[in-house]
Formats: C-alpha cells, sequence, structure tokens
C-alpha cells in the first residue's frame, strides 16, 4: 500500500488476482460472477474491468501469478545434463508435491476440464504438457543411452506424472490424511518409479558341472 494509504495499482490487481482465483477454485468459473469477484476483492465492479476488461485477461492474469516454472526447468536441465536420473523427477514432482502446497491451481483446472472452460487448455499446456513432454525427451534420450530400459517414453512420462496428480487429488481434494512427509512421498514415487524404468544387470548364469557321484544300481 502507498504511503498516503491509497491501494497501488498494482496491489488492486493482485487482489482481483487472489479473489478471482479463490471464487473460482470454490464455485467453479460459470457459478463465479464478476460481481462476486468486485466484492471479495473490496472494489467495484468497474474496477474489476477496468484492470481485467475481458475474463481471459483474468484468467491469464490467474495463470502468470501461479505458474512460474522457468527456474524450476533451469535446475531439471542443469540435472540431465549430468544424467542424475533421480533429482530430474525428484525437481518435478517435487514442485507438485510439498509443504503448504497450494491447492487452489489444482481445483481450477479441475472445474475448467469438467466445465469444458477456454481456462483448461492454458492450464494444461502451462502445466501439464511441459513436464510429460519434457520427461517423454529424457526417458528416451536415456533409454538410448541404455540406462533405461526400452519403453513407450510419452506413456512412461504420462505415468508419472499420473502418480503425482493422483497424490494431489487423494489428499487435496479427497482430504485422505498423509501418513508421510511430502518429502518422503517424492523420494517413495521416484525410487519406485525409476527402479522400474532401469535396465537390470544381466545374471551370469554359472555352467553345471556334471556330478562325479555314481548313481547307485539298483
Amino acid at each position: 500500500m502507498q504511503a498516503n494509504g491509497r491501494t497501488s495499482a498494482r496491489e488492486r490487481q493482485a487482489s482481483i488476482i487472489s479473489a478471482a482465483a479463490s471464487l473460482f477454485a470454490a464455485k467453479g468459473f460459470n457459478g463465479t460472477t464478476t460481481r462476486e469477484i468486485a466484492r471479495k476483492a473490496g472494489i467495484s465492479e468497474a474496477l474489476v474491468f477496468k484492470h481485467f476488461p475481458t475474463k481471459r485477461a483474468l484468467y491469464a492474469a490467474i495463470l502468470a501469478e501461479k505458474v512460474q516454472i522457468s527456474q524450476l526447468m533451469d535446475s531439471v536441465e542443469a540435472a540431465a545434463e549430468k544424467r542424475d536420473d533421480a533429482q530430474v523427477f525428484r525437481l518435478i514432482a517435487s514442485f507438485r508435491i510439498h509443504r503448504g502446497a497450494d491447492p487452489t491451481l489444482l481445483r481450477l483446472l479441475l472445474f475448467s476440464a469438467l466445465e469444458g472452460h477456454e481456462l483448461s487448455d492454458m492450464f494444461f499446456r502451462n502445466r501439464h504438457r511441459v513436464f510429460y513432454e519434457y520427461l517423454a525427451g529424457y526417458i528416451d534420450r536415456r533409454s538410448q543411452e541404455g540406462a533405461f530400459r526400452a519403453v513407450e517414453p510419452l506413456l512412461a512420462a504420462q505415468a508419472f506424472i499420473g502418480i503425482i496428480v493422483y497424490h494431489r487429488i487423494l489428499h487435496e481434494i479427497f482430504k485422505v490424511p498423509l501418513h508421510c512427509s511430502p518429502e518422503e512421498a517424492v523420494a517413495a514415487y521416484v525410487e519406485l518409479f525409476l527402479d522400474g524404468l532401469r535396465t537390470k544387470p544381466k545374471r551370469t548364469t554359472r555352467a553345471r558341472v556334471p556330478s562325479t557321484k555314481k548313481r547307485a544300481v539298483s
């Protein structure tokens, strides 16, 4: 807030985004009006339209506020260059599963998909496709290098993301109590998944040595 007590334009935009995101997450897009958003933000409906002339502009602002993955992908790329498989998968899983995770985006994603809302595709491209497409490329590269067994890369990547998303749905939507910490859950999921991907060393079979003992003659 400015020194004179008046709310700055940036602060007002932030309050609108926060109000809209929480209402959309609780009531869906079809069930939320701009009047409700204005009331929750403590401003007039006209001010909502002044900052966000269209609902699409508001949706894009919510995504820009909530989804910040460029720094994460830089870290993932650094781990990938070192062929640190566990760190690549751990970073992506930890982005979704961590202490104090905000369930708002997950609820928005589900509402937008179920309502056939235009935000669904924006969410999908920015929140899901970027991860599983990157993972698919990484899995394919590691398979060609012989570190991972031959699998369908895209299916494998989708399977891993599916594990992470289901974990969040289970605990954030259905409110199933956690029985371990987020860090422990991430470590377990990564270990289980990579154990299924990694190539196993071939077992050497020992040649059978003929027995020197004479069989008893009946």
